[in-house]
């Protein structure tokens, strides 16, 4: 768990610096045989720096996530091309996550993503029937549908391109506050990071909330939407779902019910289309 937050917020921070704290290092605690650290830049979120006269880069959230999701995530060792995944596994709260690299997006959003996290469910409830046919069905229709290669494009028209994403960017982990000795930042903690298509962060800053329109417009102004534009919000429904697996996975509960509904509404709508 602590390698990949490591890996991730090192993902993060070598692109914006005062986005998130750097990691220098981690590893097992010499005393005892189950307990980890993780070394990072200090990162201070009292409230008190809420009127700290010390003032950082002045760039709001929008801005510091448009210009992530603008830079291409660097080309893995051992690879000559852009490639979607992460060098190590990762965990979202706590469910382990296959970052193995793939070319293809779609194909990494189907076997690393919905199926992946269909498996590390079925670890803890058990095998169920309803949820794996409609997961299954949503790989074989929905995702060629929405994802597949030279039909989801950048709006320059080009295939997209891997981007580092924080994986796990809901209201809970993102905030106010200074990174060392620096002024007051808008900055992001507990990544989960990938080099993904850059919407997929929409799925669970959807799922729950907590960025205004004010923030999508500033946004959208400095990050377009990828084409087709009419879809993205069929797409954000599609990566919101990868969520709410990983929540019942995780909690169990009304998660399911949650998952179900979006793939039987993504399935009304494009199932009939091959």
């Amino acid at each position: 768990m602590f390698a990949g937050e490591h890996t991730s917020l090192n993902a993060i921070h070598c692109i914006i610096p005062s986005l998130c704290p750097r990691s220098y290092t981690h590893g097992p605690l010499s005393s005892t045989n189950n307990t980890f650290f993780l070394a990072t830049d200090f990162l201070n979120l009292s409230p008190s720096t809420s009127t700290s006269t010390s003032t950082g880069t002045n760039l709001s959230l929008a801005q510091k996530l448009a210009k992530l999701h603008s830079t291409p995530a660097p080309i893995p060792q051992g690879y000559n091309n852009p490639q979607f995944g992460f060098p190590v596994p990762t965990c979202c709260g706590d469910t382990f996550q296959d970052n193995s690299f793939k070319a293809s997006w779609a194909e990494f959003y189907a076997e690393n993503r919905l199926r992946g996290v269909l498996q590390e469910g079925e670890k803890k409830h058990g095998r169920d029937s309803e949820l794996a046919s409609l997961v299954e069905r949503t790989v074989a229709v929905v995702v060629p549908r929405l994802l597949r290669d030279g039909h989801l494009r950048s709006p320059g028209g080009g295939d997209v391109v891997p981007v580092v994403v924080h994986g796990d960017l809901w209201s809970g982990n993102h905030g106010r506050g200074t990174i060392g000795m620096g002024g007051v930042e808008e900055v992001v903690f507990d990544p989960s990071s990938s080099y993904s298509h850059a919407e997929f962060e929409w799925g669970i800053m959807r799922m729950f909330g907590g960025f205004s329109g004010v923030f999508e417009k500033e946004y959208f102004e400095l990050k377009e939407k990828d084409e087709p534009s009419e879809e993205w919000k069929d797409r954000v429904m599609l990566y919101e779902l990868y969520h709410h697996l990983n929540h019942y996975s995780i909690f169990g509960g009304g998660y399911r019910g949650g998952a179900v509904r979006i793939m039987e509404s993504l399935l009304r709508k494009f199932g009939d289309e091959r």
